[in-house]
């Protein structure tokens, strides 16, 4: 895009709240973005408006939008987003380049400071989510100072050159086979989130982020992205995991077995079905998710080993935080 003569690039610059009647403006970006998912369209973004207050912001150039940013507000800090795996400013094919990019950020800097913000804190969407190169907004966040706040390793499969599954994994996978496993996709979220529930229990003293509840509802909302796969055995669940499919992506999320399952590696078995349906699909990554606690600082070294042999490498989920 090139300013008017005599128009300066920021005074055409305008950043707005995002407000509902916004939303088929809002996910039409998404749509054609370079580096949008799901995950970003209103109907993902507002399952869970009671928890988060909604303070997502617009880029406008004379009335055309050009740039998006989920985000929350926790009194003087903006999060972007703090409901979601990622967030970030959602940049379109056109009309975007990084000397607007810079002017965009100047502007929503301005804004946050007028509404009585001090902190941007901010992860954007890993590259391999991308459609299309996408981090105009790393260099923009970078120039005006902001430092690296929290860095997660997620493990990830190349399904263009992918690096092949270890010995002992193929080996289990023939145990699995012998026995009668059998792998794909599962209705079944119920008897599932009975499973992820009792080994999350027993392991981690933990629970789901999502209610079953939750999670029905948005798999109806987005039955071609979100879904389930699991392993059984005459019946009985083994093991299973979510999956989050995006344009370039087929995310693990929420992976478990029960002790039987860990006897006859069902989860070798059924990562390797994943990654058969991720080629068949068309994706160009696998991605079995982060290996991390107390916020990236430290690694389960036993949980990104169990990756690696499974063909996985690291990529970085990188949080940035700005004072303004």
């Amino acid at each position: 895009m090139i300013a008017s003569a005599g128009i300066p690039l920021n005074e055409m610059i305008e950043i707005t709240k995002y407000a509902p009647s916004m939303q088929p403006a809002w996910d039409r970006l998404v749509e054609l973005s370079r580096n949008g998912t799901f995950l970003h369209l209103r109907h993902y973004m507002d399952y869970h408006s009671d928890r988060f207050d909604d303070c997502s912001l617009l880029a406008s150039d004379r009335g055309r939008v050009v740039a998006l940013l989920p985000a929350n507000r926790e009194g003087d800090t903006l999060w972007s987003h703090r409901g979601l795996t990622y967030g970030g400013w959602i940049l379109p094919a056109r009309h975007m380049d990084g000397t607007v990019m810079l002017e965009v950020m100047s502007r929503a800097c301005e804004w946050m400071e007028a509404n009585g913000l001090r902190h941007l804190v901010y992860t954007p969407v890993p590259h391999i989510y991308h459609r299309y190169p996408a981090e105009e907004d790393l260099y923009a966040l970078i120039s005006r100072g902001a430092r690296l706040a929290e860095c997660n390793l997620s493990t990830v499969v190349d399904l263009n050159a992918p690096l092949p599954i270890d010995r002992g994994n193929k080996a289990g996978m023939n145990r699995a086979m012998r026995a009668g496993v059998q792998v794909g996709p599962s209705d079944d979220w119920q008897g599932y989130w009975q499973v992820l529930q009792q080994v999350l229990e027993a392991r981690y003293g933990a629970r789901p982020v999502h209610s079953l509840a939750e999670m029905l509802m948005l798999h109806d909302r987005f039955p071609s992205n979100i879904g389930l796969y699991t392993a059984t055995l005459e019946g009985d669940t083994l093991a299973g995991i979510v999956t989050y499919a995006t344009h370039t992506v087929l995310r693990c999320q929420y992976i478990a077995s029960t002790e039987r399952g860990r006897e006859l590696s069902a989860l070798a078995l059924l990562s390797a079905r994943l990654r058969q349906d991720a080629v068949a699909s068309g994706r160009r990554w696998l991605d079995f998710g982060t290996s991390n606690r107390d916020h990236g600082r430290y690694l389960n070294e036993g949980l990104v080993q169990q990756k690696s042999r499974l063909g996985g490498r690291g990529i970085v989920f990188n949080t940035y935080q700005l004072d303004l």
